[in-house]
């Protein structure tokens, strides 16, 4: 069984995810996970798909014929999982909406080893003022040898910096 990681892109209209379970389910594939959300008017969505290897190649043939009906498929191979040596935070950010607060936040993971794992975003109107508000929550991998009180200490000067709240947690236990 080969696995396949799909990204997908479209006009949102009802019956989009349909047609890509359709088109895999007559190829053989199975449907094993997958995230999925419109925006804009815009479907969007990664997937991941078990296929038998002598029906590889017409299920990759059949996703890139979707384009055809306006669904655009970007088909990878699925990597192996490094073993885990990491551990899940939470992370969770508000603040005043400007330019640059991703980019300053991610920066910093990075330069720590941090991988993002999912990454939620949304600018909403403050309850008081309607100014708006960035509203973060992502889930970190953070090296398992990464200090938790080092890296709260950084997050916690950048936080100052750009005038955001933010909060980590342990994703295991949920707090």
């Amino acid at each position: 069984m080969n696995h396949l990681v799909l990204t997908v892109i479209a006009q949102d209209k009802p019956g989009l995810v349909e047609q890509i379970a359709e088109c895999i389910a007559e190829h053989g594939g199975n449907w094993l996970e997958s995230r999925m959300s419109r925006m804009a008017g815009q479907f969007a969505g990664i997937l991941r798909v078990g296929v038998p290897a002598e029906a590889y190649d017409e299920l990759v043939d059949a996703l890139q014929a979707l384009n055809s009906h306006g669904i655009r498929v970007l088909v990878a191979e699925s990597g192996i999982e490094p073993s885990c040596t990491w551990k899940p935070i939470l992370l969770d950010l508000v603040g005043n909406d400007r330019p640059g607060i991703v980019r300053d936040i991610t920066k910093l993971l990075t330069e720590h080893g941090i991988n993002v794992e999912s990454l939620v975003t949304e600018v909403m109107p403050a309850p008081m003022s309607s100014e708006p508000l960035f509203h973060a929550k992502a889930v970190l991998a953070v090296p398992l040898t990464l200090s938790l009180e080092l890296l709260q200490t950084r997050l916690e000067t950048l936080a100052d910096d750009l005038m955001v709240e933010l909060n980590l947690r342990n994703a295991e236990n949920g707090g």
